[in-house]
């Protein structure tokens, strides 16, 4: 590495580097890698190898400087995002009879600011979720107790505040990291399966914790083709205690795109597939996704369109589809929407974004 690098960025290299070494799959829950990113979300989850905005500082800190036309890491712009969206599963947290059925619901806030490089990020969330006990059998027999389980109801609230940096490493490959530090608190009731809903999950408050994370991914750039990695919660961490805690598990995906007309005012056509390398437990059941979208500009980039789908290739496919649009109100300004839906068992939602490109 050359002496000449920023003493900054070959921290960030070398800590990157390590963690990549050390990566185990394991179980995720609580935080979905698709809660932040209209752009992403708009194509159902396969942004990974595409990352070339602000919102890389979540989904591939390595793509947070955009490729110009040579194909050399750095970028050619700054941006500026602000964004909300919420997003659920299943359509009712209700069954028929009126009694809670397995459900989360997650709503997120984001403000991202980033240069080429360097990125600084602050996120919201706010996660419910409502999981019902087992029936019982208390008197040891076959049968099973045929009255409504009690509900275990759970939040989750997130602080994020983030700092992304990233370093090229020779002409095609980018890594970068996020380092996080994170100010998290989980709320947690028991109603009957008749009483309990997400809104009062949601209205749930416990202890705040502080705890520092760590977000790491790779970007590498073959003429119009790019490879990304992505490790979240490299550092996994725990909020509140016992069989009531909430942890941030580590999360790997991986993806490819092609990329067309990336010349100075960026791509005119992307299309990716992403899949999960990790298991994310959520209250509806194991996930581990893949995804395949597509996004491309049109009238000298004042509208964008994009679309996606996904599914799971553990447990319930719970496949889901994807849409969004992009609409220049001035010139560098966009106003960004999504939204997301399938059939009843499936996450669904929507989120808008206003972003500033200078």
């Amino acid at each position: 590495m050359p002496s000449r690098l920023p003493a900054l960025r070959r921290i960030a290299l070398g800590a990157s580097l390590v963690a990549f070494l050390a990566l185990v799959p394991v179980a995720a829950m609580a935080q979905s890698a698709e809660d932040v990113g209209v752009r992403a979300q708009g194509m159902g989850g396969a942004f990974t190898a595409v990352a070339d905005d602000a919102s890389s500082a979540w989904w591939n800190p390595a793509g947070l400087g955009a490729w110009n036309s040579s194909g050399k890491a750095g970028g050619t712009y700054a941006n500026a995002i602000l964004e909300a969206g919420a997003h659920h599963a299943p359509r009712a947290d209700r069954d028929e009879a009126g009694l809670a059925v397995p459900a989360w619901r997650a709503g997120a806030r984001g403000v991202v600011i980033a240069y080429p490089a360097l990125g600084l990020s602050y996120y919201r969330l706010k996660i419910g979720q409502l999981q019902p006990f087992a029936p019982t059998d208390p008197a040891g027999a076959t049968r099973q107790d045929p009255r409504p389980a009690d509900v275990r109801m759970r939040s989750l609230a997130l602080n994020q505040l983030g700092t992304t940096v990233g370093q090229s490493v020779g002409r095609h490959l980018v890594i970068g990291s996020t380092v996080k530090l994170l100010r998290g608190s989980v709320g947690v009731a028991t109603a009957s399966a008749s009483a309990a809903s997400l809104d009062e999950a949601e209205g749930l408050d416990g202890d705040a914790e502080t705890r520092l994370g760590l977000d790491i991914g790779a970007m590498a750039s073959f003429g119009l083709v790019r490879a990304g990695l992505m490790v979240r919660n490299v550092r996994e961490t725990t909020f509140g205690s016992g069989a009531d805690a909430v942890t941030l598990g580590r999360q790997a995906r991986g993806g490819l795109a092609f990329i067309s007309g990336a010349r100075g005012g960026g791509a005119r056509f992307s299309a990716a597939i992403d899949a999960d390398l990790t298991t994310a437990t959520t209250a509806v059941g194991d996930e581990r996704r893949v995804a395949a979208g597509a996004e491309t500009w049109l009238l000298g980039r004042r509208l964008g369109v994009r679309g996606g789908a996904s599914a799971s290739t553990v447990g319930s496919r719970r496949s889901r589809v994807s849409g969004g649009l992009s609409v220049a109100v001035s010139r560098g300004t966009y106003v960004d929407a999504e939204a997301t839906g399938g059939h009843d068992d499936v996450r669904r939602g929507g989120s808008v974004a206003l972003r500033v490109t200078f």
